[in-house]
């Protein structure tokens, strides 16, 4: 193997292993809405999230943008706190019976925070 054809495998691998740790690929397409009282709100690298306990489903992860990108959509450490109702919008696990879900839109005491704007379907 030639050092340009060894680089250029190298980087596909990366490449692919990025994607496959930020793509959505483990999650639904259909885009569903969970409600739940916040337990944990994190907002640190890689993704911030949010621990969500559902009245029928238990303790669901849900995963925001990257740092940025949720500061973006103007969610902070100060936007929610333990105790607070939540609504989110997003995309479920595709395992069966993994409680975690990738967040379009998160709704907190009225006000939404559209992580990703592009990607939440409307009706």
């Amino acid at each position: 193997m030639t050092l340009a054809a060894g680089v250029v495998a190298t980087a596909a691998f990366a490449a692919g292993g990025a994607v496959a740790h930020h793509g959505w690929n483990w999650a639904e397409d259909e885009q569903t809405e969970l409600s739940g009282t916040i337990l944990s709100v994190v907002v640190a690298p890689p993704h911030p999230s949010l621990e969500v306990e559902t009245a029928s489903d238990g303790v669901w992860r849900i995963e925001l943008g990257n740092p940025r990108q949720t500061e973006r959509a103007g969610f902070t450490e100060e936007s929610a706190r333990p105790g607070d109702p939540v609504v989110v919008l997003g995309n479920r696990a595709l395992q069966a019976g993994e409680r975690r879900m990738k967040a379009v839109r998160i709704t907190i005491a009225g006000k939404a925070f559209d992580v990703y704007p592009e990607r939440i379907h409307t009706e």
